[in-house]
């Protein structure tokens, strides 16, 4: 059984990543990469409620038996 001729794998190797890697350059030129929009664009909307928000105590049954 002959063996495994495997003195050209390193250079097959290297030749595949370096060509992956100018396939992902050339294909990352095609992309047109936009500025990043103005902060002052968004604005905050004020909703329509038919109550107020406010924080309101609530009183337990059991609390109001206490003596102060």
């Amino acid at each position: 059984m002959p063996q495994l001729e495997i003195s050209s794998w390193p250079m097959v190797i290297l030749s595949m990543v370096v060509t992956l890697f100018y396939f992902f350059q050339m294909k990352m030129l095609n992309f047109t990469f936009y500025p990043t929009p103005l902060s002052n664009v968004t604005k905050k909307h004020k909703h329509k409620t038919t109550w107020q928000l406010k924080w309101t105590k609530i009183y337990s049954p059991l609390l109001m038996s206490l003596p102060s």
